[in-house]
């Protein structure tokens, strides 16, 4: 079976235009902060109590992942906005039709990531091609 390689990283994002990365790794808080997400929100995407979620070295483990992911996804976004934080960081706060009549930040907050992922890679593709 032919596989487009071009489609095996369609889901990663290739530059860092929201400086969420440094040398020493994921700025955890920066990304918090990108998506406006308190402890709460913090606490029921992740699935950790409110009292164990920190952004530190000493990051629970599954809110480190979760971050990881979320910091990907909005870096997606802002390479589809070249780079543009402003437009990227409107377009998650806006309700979108495309996506239920929903922020996709709440998409987020509501643990549909990965369908946010898929609708992100999907229309980043058609844009590639020019069918979007």
């Amino acid at each position: 079976m032919p596989t487009n390689h071009g489609q095996l990283y369609a889901n990663i994002h290739q530059s860092d235009p929201l400086e969420f990365w440094a040398n020493h790794g994921l700025n955890y808080s920066r990304v918090s902060e990108f998506l406006e997400f308190d402890t709460n929100a913090l606490s029921k995407l992740s699935g950790v109590s409110k009292k164990s979620v920190r952004l530190d070295n000493r990051i629970p483990r599954d809110l480190k992942e979760r971050l990881e992911q979320i910091a990907n996804i909005c870096n997606l976004v802002a390479e589809y906005f070249n780079g543009d934080t402003q437009k990227t960081a409107l377009w998650f706060k806006t309700v979108n039709p495309m996506i239920g009549e929903i922020t996709p930040r709440d998409m987020i907050r509501f643990g549909r990531y990965k369908k946010l992922l898929k609708f992100i890679t999907q229309a980043r593709s058609e844009k590639a091609t020019g069918n979007f």
